[in-house]
């Protein structure tokens, strides 16, 4: 656990996941903003004994899985839901009570452009940011009646190791059917990894940014690559639905005609 014990921190940050990348990146920010950081805790009620409060979670703990829906397996597929999704959740469980009784909190869900717009070899992975966003969506309506936010965060490719081994899990099955989708994402990880566009620092800044806002976003998505990502989505699905608007409207039941 890491703690400051400035007596005149502004606000308590919960963050998973705060060993490294983006989650290493907030962390160093928030300590220099002179807020008091508790990293990757088990226990929230023992935070709140000696904090008194937990004013902002971050939840950011995840990894990738990279390969095909169909290459992986099982197994593959629990894990990576235990930590990115049920983790998740668990953690929010037990911080939300004592931002209920405060009528005050930050819930921040850090999702990815992959939660917003899936694509063929991380399939599963964005699943589970599919899932945080479903599930941010829900908190943000339960609790702003509360007085409390949630935003899910949604960073591009940002200059971590997330590419790398301790961050990303590849399928070892690999179906030569897939290797003209899933399998060029494959190769072309390798050639992302440690060239991404996004400066974690920046998006540490931003971060703060966030938390002093009165009024922030549902969303927040972080970087170009996120913007072109969601303009792109949102084209693809006026586009088709325009299409299969026949379709689409005939499986009402019919209007009855004014006599």
């Amino acid at each position: 656990m890491t703690t400051t014990t400035t007596p005149t921190f502004k606000r308590v940050w919960m963050i998973t996941g705060a060993s490294r990348g983006i989650g290493a990146s907030i962390t160093a920010a928030a300590l220099a903003h002179g807020d008091a950081v508790v990293a990757t805790a088990r226990n929230a009620a023992a935070i709140t004994e000696r904090f008194g409060r937990i004013d902002v979670l971050v939840n950011n703990a995840g990894y990738g899985l990279l390969g095909a829906v169909e290459e992986a397996s099982a197994d593959e597929v629990r894990r990576l839901y235990e930590t990115n999704v049920f983790g998740l959740l668990n953690v929010t469980r037990a911080v939300l009570p004592q931002m209920r009784e405060r009528r005050a909190g930050h819930v921040i869900n850090i999702s990815s452009l992959g939660g917003y717009r899936s694509v063929a070899g991380f399939g599963v992975y964005c699943s589970t940011k599919f899932a945080v966003e479903g599930l941010t969506e829900a908190l943000h309506a339960e609790l702003a009646p509360l007085g409390i936010h949630a935003t899910v965060v949604e960073p591009g490719y940002f200059r971590t190791e997330f590419l790398e081994g301790q961050s990303l899990v590849t399928s070892p099955r690999v179906l030569d059917d897939y290797a003209a989708s899933a399998g060029r994402l494959r190769e072309a990880a390798k050639q992302i990894s440690l060239n991404q566009p996004g400066d974690p620092e920046r998006l540490a800044q931003a971060m703060l940014t966030l938390v002093e806002a009165s009024d922030p976003p549902l969303r927040l998505p972080l970087g170009t690559d996120t913007l072109q990502a969601l303009a792109d989505k949102h084209a693809f699905v006026e586009r088709e639905t325009a299409q299969w608007r026949d379709v689409v409207a005939s499986t009402d039941f019919p209007k009855l005609q004014a006599a």
